[in-house]
Protein backbone atom coordinates (compact mmCIF):
# COMPACT_ATOMS: atom_id res chain seq x y z
CA UNK A 1 0.00 0.00 0.00
CA UNK A 2 1.29 3.78 -0.95
CA UNK A 3 2.15 5.41 2.46
CA UNK A 4 0.92 8.91 2.98
CA UNK A 5 4.36 10.60 4.13
CA UNK A 6 4.28 13.62 2.23
CA UNK A 7 6.18 15.95 4.23
CA UNK A 8 9.10 14.36 6.27
CA UNK A 9 11.31 15.44 9.19
CA UNK A 10 14.94 14.81 9.34
CA UNK A 11 16.44 14.73 13.11
CA UNK A 12 20.42 14.00 13.69
CA UNK A 13 22.27 13.24 16.12
CA UNK A 14 25.40 16.21 16.72
CA UNK A 15 29.14 15.89 16.64
CA UNK A 16 30.17 13.09 14.33
CA UNK A 17 31.09 13.31 10.25
CA UNK A 18 29.75 9.76 10.28
CA UNK A 19 25.81 11.11 11.07
CA UNK A 20 26.17 13.83 8.70
CA UNK A 21 26.86 11.48 5.89
CA UNK A 22 24.02 9.12 7.09
CA UNK A 23 21.58 12.73 6.86
CA UNK A 24 22.74 13.74 3.97
CA UNK A 25 22.45 10.11 2.48
CA UNK A 26 18.44 10.03 3.99
CA UNK A 27 17.89 14.10 3.06
CA UNK A 28 19.03 13.09 -1.18
CA UNK A 29 16.50 9.82 -0.58
CA UNK A 30 13.58 12.01 0.54
CA UNK A 31 13.93 14.13 -2.43
CA UNK A 32 14.94 12.21 -4.85
CA UNK A 33 11.60 10.57 -3.62
CA UNK A 34 9.20 13.54 -4.24
CA UNK A 35 8.89 14.53 -0.38
CA UNK A 36 9.10 17.28 1.38
CA UNK A 37 12.26 17.99 3.64
CA UNK A 38 11.88 19.78 7.08
CA UNK A 39 15.12 19.16 8.75
CA UNK A 40 15.64 20.57 12.53
CA UNK A 41 17.46 23.57 12.63
CA UNK A 42 20.58 22.45 14.90
CA UNK A 43 21.33 19.74 11.96
CA UNK A 44 20.73 21.56 9.47
CA UNK A 45 23.29 23.98 10.29
CA UNK A 46 25.64 21.45 10.84
CA UNK A 47 25.16 20.23 6.97
CA UNK A 48 25.20 23.53 5.59
CA UNK A 49 28.78 24.00 7.41
CA UNK A 50 29.19 20.53 5.57
CA UNK A 51 28.11 22.24 2.58
CA UNK A 52 25.70 19.74 1.86
CA UNK A 53 22.88 20.85 -0.68
CA UNK A 54 19.71 20.43 0.00
CA UNK A 55 18.33 21.34 -3.37
CA UNK A 56 14.60 22.40 -3.41
CA UNK A 57 11.60 21.02 -1.50
CA UNK A 58 13.74 21.37 1.94
CA UNK A 59 13.59 23.95 4.69
CA UNK A 60 14.69 23.84 8.01
CA UNK A 61 12.91 24.29 11.22
CA UNK A 62 12.69 23.29 15.49
CA UNK A 63 12.20 20.26 16.20
CA UNK A 64 8.86 20.80 17.92
CA UNK A 65 7.85 22.62 14.22
CA UNK A 66 8.86 18.70 12.89
CA UNK A 67 5.87 17.37 14.98
CA UNK A 68 3.09 19.78 13.87
CA UNK A 69 3.87 19.63 10.37
CA UNK A 70 5.75 16.23 9.06
CA UNK A 71 3.86 13.17 8.79
CA UNK A 72 6.96 11.07 9.41
CA UNK A 73 10.44 11.94 11.09
CA UNK A 74 13.74 9.86 10.61
CA UNK A 75 15.70 10.37 13.33
CA UNK A 76 19.85 9.51 12.77
CA UNK A 77 21.88 8.34 15.83
CA UNK A 78 21.35 6.00 18.31
CA UNK A 79 19.22 4.81 21.03
CA UNK A 80 19.36 7.73 23.17
CA UNK A 81 18.55 10.23 20.16
CA UNK A 82 15.26 8.00 19.84
CA UNK A 83 14.79 8.79 23.46
CA UNK A 84 15.15 12.62 23.06
CA UNK A 85 12.79 12.56 20.37
CA UNK A 86 10.54 10.11 21.99
CA UNK A 87 10.26 12.60 24.95
CA UNK A 88 9.79 15.86 22.80
CA UNK A 89 7.49 14.87 19.78
CA UNK A 90 5.49 11.90 21.05
CA UNK A 91 2.24 13.75 22.09
CA UNK A 92 2.31 14.46 18.43
CA UNK A 93 1.70 11.23 16.97
CA UNK A 94 3.79 11.41 14.48
CA UNK A 95 5.33 8.14 13.49
CA UNK A 96 9.23 8.14 13.77
CA UNK A 97 11.92 5.77 11.94
CA UNK A 98 15.67 5.02 13.36
CA UNK A 99 18.97 4.95 11.53
CA UNK A 100 21.08 3.12 13.56
CA UNK A 101 24.50 5.34 14.17
CA UNK A 102 25.20 4.63 17.89
CA UNK A 103 25.46 1.28 19.62
CA UNK A 104 23.21 -1.50 20.15
CA UNK A 105 20.37 0.23 17.81
CA UNK A 106 17.22 -1.64 19.83
CA UNK A 107 15.25 1.51 18.24
CA UNK A 108 17.13 2.82 15.50
CA UNK A 109 17.03 -0.16 13.33
CA UNK A 110 17.90 0.71 9.86
CA UNK A 111 22.07 -0.06 9.16
CA UNK A 112 23.94 2.80 7.40
CA UNK A 113 24.51 1.25 4.63
CA UNK A 114 20.90 0.13 3.65
CA UNK A 115 19.12 3.67 4.30
CA UNK A 116 18.10 4.35 0.52
CA UNK A 117 16.62 0.83 0.21
CA UNK A 118 15.01 0.67 3.62
CA UNK A 119 13.39 4.20 3.81
CA UNK A 120 12.31 3.97 0.12
CA UNK A 121 10.55 0.68 1.13
CA UNK A 122 8.65 2.55 4.38
CA UNK A 123 7.93 5.35 1.85
CA UNK A 124 6.28 2.75 -0.39
CA UNK A 125 4.20 1.50 2.62
CA UNK A 126 5.96 -1.49 2.79
CA UNK A 127 7.01 -1.38 6.94
CA UNK A 128 5.43 -1.96 10.64
CA UNK A 129 4.14 -0.29 13.38
CA UNK A 130 5.00 -0.58 17.34
CA UNK A 131 3.40 1.90 19.99
CA UNK A 132 6.05 2.26 23.32
CA UNK A 133 4.68 3.96 25.76
CA UNK A 134 6.18 6.66 28.52
CA UNK A 135 6.45 7.20 31.66
CA UNK A 136 5.07 10.63 33.26
CA UNK A 137 7.03 11.45 35.95
CA UNK A 138 6.26 14.36 38.57
CA UNK A 139 8.46 15.78 41.65
CA UNK A 140 5.92 16.92 44.43
CA UNK A 141 7.49 19.09 47.28
CA UNK A 142 5.29 20.02 50.34
CA UNK A 143 2.22 19.24 47.59
CA UNK A 144 3.49 21.57 45.23
CA UNK A 145 5.23 20.22 41.73
CA UNK A 146 8.72 21.55 41.40
CA UNK A 147 9.46 18.96 38.23
CA UNK A 148 8.21 16.79 35.45
CA UNK A 149 9.85 14.64 32.74
CA UNK A 150 8.40 11.93 30.35
CA UNK A 151 10.23 9.24 30.00
CA UNK A 152 10.47 6.54 27.25
CA UNK A 153 13.00 3.59 29.12
CA UNK A 154 13.00 4.14 32.67
CA UNK A 155 12.50 7.04 35.71
CA UNK A 156 15.13 6.23 38.22
CA UNK A 157 15.25 7.14 42.04
CA UNK A 158 19.20 7.38 43.17
CA UNK A 159 21.51 9.41 45.17
CA UNK A 160 24.26 10.79 43.08
CA UNK A 161 27.12 9.36 44.56
CA UNK A 162 26.76 5.45 44.24
CA UNK A 163 28.55 4.59 47.54
CA UNK A 164 26.00 4.87 49.92
CA UNK A 165 22.29 3.66 50.31
CA UNK A 166 18.92 6.01 50.44
CA UNK A 167 15.61 5.21 52.13
CA UNK A 168 12.49 5.45 50.55
CA UNK A 169 8.95 3.80 50.06
CA UNK A 170 7.01 2.26 47.12
CA UNK A 171 3.50 2.81 46.91
CA UNK A 172 1.38 0.95 43.61
CA UNK A 173 -2.01 2.42 43.03
CA UNK A 174 -1.75 4.06 46.69
CA UNK A 175 -1.45 0.87 48.50
CA UNK A 176 1.91 0.47 50.45
CA UNK A 177 4.47 -2.20 48.86
CA UNK A 178 7.74 -1.27 50.76
CA UNK A 179 10.34 0.43 52.82
CA UNK A 180 13.58 0.27 51.70
CA UNK A 181 17.15 0.42 51.85
CA UNK A 182 19.17 0.65 49.07
CA UNK A 183 21.06 2.40 45.93
CA UNK A 184 18.04 3.23 44.20
CA UNK A 185 14.79 1.87 42.06
CA UNK A 186 14.38 1.58 38.34
CA UNK A 187 10.67 2.02 37.21
CA UNK A 188 11.21 0.36 33.53
CA UNK A 189 8.76 0.34 30.67
CA UNK A 190 9.09 -2.69 28.14
CA UNK A 191 10.81 -0.47 25.78
CA UNK A 192 13.19 0.33 28.82
CA UNK A 193 13.80 -3.19 29.80
CA UNK A 194 16.63 -3.79 27.85
CA UNK A 195 18.40 -0.52 29.12
CA UNK A 196 19.59 -0.16 32.49
CA UNK A 197 17.30 -2.37 33.96
CA UNK A 198 18.58 -5.34 32.24
CA UNK A 199 21.73 -4.60 33.73
CA UNK A 200 20.56 -4.12 37.34
CA UNK A 201 18.74 -7.49 37.07
CA UNK A 202 15.34 -6.71 35.50
CA UNK A 203 13.46 -9.15 32.97
CA UNK A 204 13.31 -8.46 29.50
CA UNK A 205 9.61 -7.64 28.63
CA UNK A 206 8.53 -7.39 24.48
CA UNK A 207 7.68 -4.30 23.80
CA UNK A 208 3.60 -5.01 23.11
CA UNK A 209 3.19 -5.80 27.03
CA UNK A 210 1.31 -3.17 29.36
CA UNK A 211 3.16 -3.60 31.62
CA UNK A 212 6.27 -1.81 34.27
CA UNK A 213 9.00 -3.62 35.80
CA UNK A 214 10.31 -2.28 38.95
CA UNK A 215 14.09 -2.98 39.94
CA UNK A 216 15.92 -2.10 43.13
CA UNK A 217 19.24 -1.24 42.96
CA UNK A 218 21.28 -3.41 45.17
CA UNK A 219 18.54 -3.58 47.92
CA UNK A 220 20.14 -4.20 51.61
CA UNK A 221 17.58 -7.66 51.40
CA UNK A 222 18.47 -11.02 50.18
CA UNK A 223 14.70 -11.29 49.56
CA UNK A 224 14.03 -7.70 47.29
CA UNK A 225 13.44 -9.11 43.71
CA UNK A 226 12.00 -6.88 40.46
CA UNK A 227 7.87 -6.64 40.55
CA UNK A 228 6.16 -6.37 37.23
CA UNK A 229 2.99 -4.90 37.77
CA UNK A 230 0.26 -3.09 34.86
CA UNK A 231 1.34 -0.63 33.00
CA UNK A 232 -2.06 1.36 34.01
CA UNK A 233 -0.59 1.75 37.66
CA UNK A 234 0.10 4.79 39.42
CA UNK A 235 3.27 4.45 41.24
CA UNK A 236 4.52 6.79 44.08
CA UNK A 237 7.91 6.47 45.97
CA UNK A 238 8.20 8.67 48.82
CA UNK A 239 11.92 9.82 49.55
CA UNK A 240 13.43 9.05 52.92
CA UNK A 241 16.62 10.20 54.50
CA UNK A 242 20.40 9.46 52.57
CA UNK A 243 23.62 10.72 53.80
CA UNK A 244 23.96 11.82 49.63
CA UNK A 245 22.05 13.76 46.91
CA UNK A 246 18.84 11.94 45.80
CA UNK A 247 18.15 11.95 42.29
CA UNK A 248 15.59 11.81 39.98
CA UNK A 249 16.39 10.45 36.40
CA UNK A 250 14.47 10.23 33.60
CA UNK A 251 16.49 7.95 30.21
CA UNK A 252 19.25 9.51 32.07
CA UNK A 253 19.02 12.28 30.32
CA UNK A 254 16.74 14.52 32.06
CA UNK A 255 17.59 14.70 36.06
CA UNK A 256 15.71 16.97 38.95
CA UNK A 257 17.25 17.07 42.69
CA UNK A 258 15.16 15.79 45.41
CA UNK A 259 15.13 16.34 49.33
CA UNK A 260 13.78 13.88 52.09
CA UNK A 261 10.30 13.68 52.29
CA UNK A 262 9.49 14.67 48.53
CA UNK A 263 7.31 12.29 46.50
CA UNK A 264 7.52 10.92 43.18
CA UNK A 265 4.56 10.09 41.22
CA UNK A 266 5.13 7.65 38.04
CA UNK A 267 2.23 6.87 35.44
CA UNK A 268 1.89 5.95 31.95
CA UNK A 269 1.61 8.95 29.60
CA UNK A 270 -1.14 9.50 27.45
CA UNK A 271 0.05 8.84 23.75
CA UNK A 272 2.59 6.62 22.94
CA UNK A 273 5.31 7.40 20.62
CA UNK A 274 4.63 5.55 17.13
CA UNK A 275 8.06 3.48 15.73
CA UNK A 276 8.22 2.34 12.53
CA UNK A 277 10.37 -0.48 11.21
CA UNK A 278 11.06 -1.82 7.68
CA UNK A 279 9.18 -5.26 7.39
CA UNK A 280 10.74 -8.24 8.45
CA UNK A 281 11.92 -6.66 11.94
CA UNK A 282 11.82 -8.86 14.76
CA UNK A 283 12.49 -7.86 18.69
CA UNK A 284 13.62 -11.53 19.20
CA UNK A 285 15.98 -11.34 16.26
CA UNK A 286 17.22 -7.78 17.84
CA UNK A 287 17.89 -9.72 20.67
CA UNK A 288 20.18 -12.70 19.47
CA UNK A 289 22.26 -10.15 17.89
CA UNK A 290 22.60 -7.32 20.26
CA UNK A 291 22.46 -9.24 23.32
CA UNK A 292 24.79 -12.21 22.15
CA UNK A 293 22.05 -15.08 22.37
CA UNK A 294 23.48 -16.58 19.15
CA UNK A 295 26.68 -17.50 21.02
CA UNK A 296 27.99 -20.74 22.40
CA UNK A 297 30.58 -21.82 24.76
CA UNK A 298 33.49 -22.83 22.66
CA UNK A 299 32.36 -20.14 19.97
CA UNK A 300 30.24 -23.63 18.00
Amino acid sequence: MPSSFATVGLIGRRGTTHVLDSCTAVAECLLAAGRELVVEDRIAALMDDQQTPFGPGSRAAQRQELGRVCDLIVVVGGDGSLLSVGRDLAHSGVPVLGVNRGGLGFLADIPPDQIHERITEVLDGEYSKEDHFLLDAAVMRDGVEVGRSAALNDVVVHLSGMSRMMEFSLYVDDEFVYDQRSDGLIIATPTGSTAYSLSAGGPIMHPSLDALVIVPMFPHTLTSRPLVVPGHAELRVEVGSSDQQAMLGCDSQVDFDLQPGDEVKICKLGTPLKLLYPLGHSFFDSCRSKLDWASRLGGR
